[in-house]
């Protein structure tokens, strides 16, 4: 039987923000240990009052880069989390998993986008 794992997160970060990357990689840390592991991982959000994408991409965003979609979808859970962390959630995975796939490609896209943008000024 696979062991559970709850990580929560206002223990780990100290505090209801989450809103530092280098506290996101703490929390990295951990999940990456978890999932290497195989076990199945409950990540809370009780008490977390603020979530910034930048803290989500290094804590959840980059697992995508060393682990599949599939043992991630299959081990990792939120609890306690709150609707709208739910969407920014969503869209850290999202970009995550589009990045992972052609980093080369997705990064040369952001480029041309920057550049345009740089053209209209």
């Amino acid at each position: 039987m696979k062991k559970s794992v709850t990580i929560a997160l206002f223990e780990v970060v100290g505090s209801s923000l989450c809103v530092a990357s280098d506290d996101g990689q703490k929390v990295h840390d951990r999940l990456a240990n978890a999932l290497k592991g195989g076990h199945n991982v409950t990540l809370s959000f009780r008490n977390i009052t603020m979530l910034t994408s930048a803290f989500l991409n290094t804590a959840i965003g980059q697992l995508y880069g060393t682990f599949d979609e599939q043992q991630i979808r299959s081990l990792l859970r939120v609890a306690d989390i709150q609707p709208d962390d739910i969407a920014l959630l969503k869209r850290v995975v999202d970009t995550a998993k589009l990045y992972f796939k052609d980093p080369q490609r997705f990064d040369q896209s952001v480029r041309e986008v920057l550049e345009d943008e740089g053209d209209d000024a």
